[in-house]
């Protein structure tokens, strides 16, 4: 989509013919303009982590409408993705996009890339990397931030530590060499992410159990309502939005967005695994869980066909995965850095510690948490998680570079 005024049109987001080529003599950077090429772009990681063991082949299905007219982010968003080839074999692949929600926010000329993909080749990252940041300044952006799959709401930052651990459910993996070719591409740290690991067997400090039960009268921990699943789901938006919106790179989900969410939910989540925390009724606090659903799709080598569907929904409901993810969640501002917003935090954690329990649940993976968010690093490290992987944000400034380099 080009922009919010075409919000409407039916055009493929990654047909938009790009001015910008990179021509290499060994290889080339071509943009993607039809579904043939969008296929290709979905499996230029494979052959990239043949040998990683540790790598997650994603669901075709669900990579194919994450690049689709109906991922509802494109509605707010110009993109570009292209594909790097070397003898005609695909080596390589980035996206670049505006995110127009976020301009109106920060006004700051930032733009994104993400998608990132390659062997190990300098000159294929550095290709890459240049041609999005051309497409991007031609566009008169005058920062780049990545990588982002496609936006902070989404699949976010590099790897680079923990990769010796699978990645959780809409959590990346990256190559040991990722982290190099990008920084010597001039690219700095803005931000590290956090992912927390902690056993189910954890307990609660003593401390904070006595101030749990001082605030019992007040305070009430509850599961999803499904059948009032629409007014629930306005709930934790709203909790979200507002807990989040002071952090760091923020921006809030479109309607769309949120409603597609909602339906991940549905179909994923068991009620136990939404928290709301109330006080004297008023809902104040929230935390959504996934089951890792990255355990039960690693043989699976992408496919749901003809059989995958069949292991799929078995492994879900039945057999179950023995790990999870907090994924989201918040407390409104005015408890947070409180007693009361530590009892709110601290009892929706052991409520669905216990829910996770019930399912068979052994470790959860909290993430993920900005690295300056002292407040909650600290309660997580309170209960005996420690950070076991970083996802590390990078930004480049063109105009200091042009500036540098004369």
């Amino acid at each position: 989509m080009s922009d919010r005024t075409q919000a409407n049109s039916t055009r493929h987001p990654t047909t938009q013919r790009s001015t910008t080529s990179t021509e290499r003599s060994s290889f080339r950077i071509v943009p993607v303009e039809d579904a043939r090429a969008v296929e290709q772009f979905i499996r230029v990681p494979w052959p990239i982590y043949t040998h990683d063991a540790c790598w997650v082949p994603p669901l075709l299905l669900e990579r194919k409408q994450h690049l689709s007219t109906h991922n509802p982010y494109f509605a707010h968003a110009t993109t570009q993705l292209w594909i790097a080839y070397r003898n005609h074999q695909p080596v390589g692949r980035i996206s670049a996009q505006i995110d127009h929600f976020h301009q109106e926010r920060y006004q700051d000329l930032t733009g994104f890339w993400g998608m990132l993909e390659a062997h190990d080749d300098q000159d294929v990252f550095h290709a890459l990397l240049q041609t999005a940041e051309q497409w991007l300044q031609e566009k008169g952006i005058r920062q780049a931030r990545g990588p982002f799959n496609f936006s902070i709401n989404q699949e976010c930052g590099l790897l680079i530590h923990g990769l010796q651990t699978p990645p959780m459910v809409m959590m990346g993996h990256a190559r040991p060499y990722y982290r190099q070719h990008v920084e010597s591409h001039g690219y700095r740290k803005a931000k590290d992410l956090l992912a927390y690991s902690v056993d189910l067997d954890f307990e609660i400090p003593p401390i904070m159990q006595k101030a749990i039960r001082k605030a019992e009268s007040s305070v009430t921990f509850r599961s999803l309502q499904r059948s009032d699943f629409k007014q629930e789901l306005a709930i934790i938006r709203s909790i979200f939005e507002e807990a989040w919106s002071n952090n760091w790179g923020f921006i809030p989900f479109s309607d769309q967005e949120f409603a597609a969410l909602g339906q991940e939910l549905r179909w994923l989540v068991d009620d136990s695994f939404v928290q709301i925390a109330e006080v004297d009724g008023v809902p104040e606090a929230m935390l959504v869980a996934f089951p890792n659903v990255n355990e039960i799709i690693r043989d699976l080598n992408g496919r749901l066909f003809p059989i995958g569907w069949v292991k799929f929904l078995w492994r879900l409901k039945v057999s179950r995965p023995h790990t999870a993810r907090v994924a989201l969640m918040g407390v409104r501002k005015k408890y947070q850095g409180t007693p009361l917003g530590a009892v709110l935090a601290f009892g929706m954690i052991d409520t669905v510690r216990q829910a996770g329990r019930s399912w068979g649940i052994k470790q959860v993976e909290l993430s993920w948490i900005l690295e300056d968010n002292i407040g909650m690093n600290n309660m997580l490290k309170a209960i005996g998680c420690e950070p076991y992987k970083t996802y590390r944000i990078y930004e480049k400034s063109f105009t200091h570079t042009q500036e540098t380099s004369r």
